[in-house]
């Protein structure tokens, strides 16, 4: 899933249900601005394995709460 493919009020939404730790927020953030993995790595001070297995638990966050329907009446009602 390339997060930074998403508009902003997908992210926003991504950003209020996901349920985020601390780290998974800022990875979440820096590969919304475009950040490769392996700046992630640099930036969060993290090895590579470390940056993906958090990037799998981000994904696994997003699939588990994206709903098309629910996405959608929710940007409609903070963007519409």
């Amino acid at each position: 899933m390339i997060i930074s493919d998403n508009l902003l009020p997908q992210l926003q939404y991504y950003r209020e249900f996901c349920n985020f730790t601390e780290n998974e927020r800022k990875l979440f953030d820096l590969r919304a601005s475009g950040c490769t993995l392996e700046d992630c790595c640099d930036l969060l001070n993290m090895d590579i394995s470390s940056v993906k297995r958090l990037s799998r638990k981000v994904n696994k966050k997003m699939i588990a709460v994206t709903s098309v329907v629910n996405m959608d009446k929710w940007i409609e009602s903070n963007y519409g």
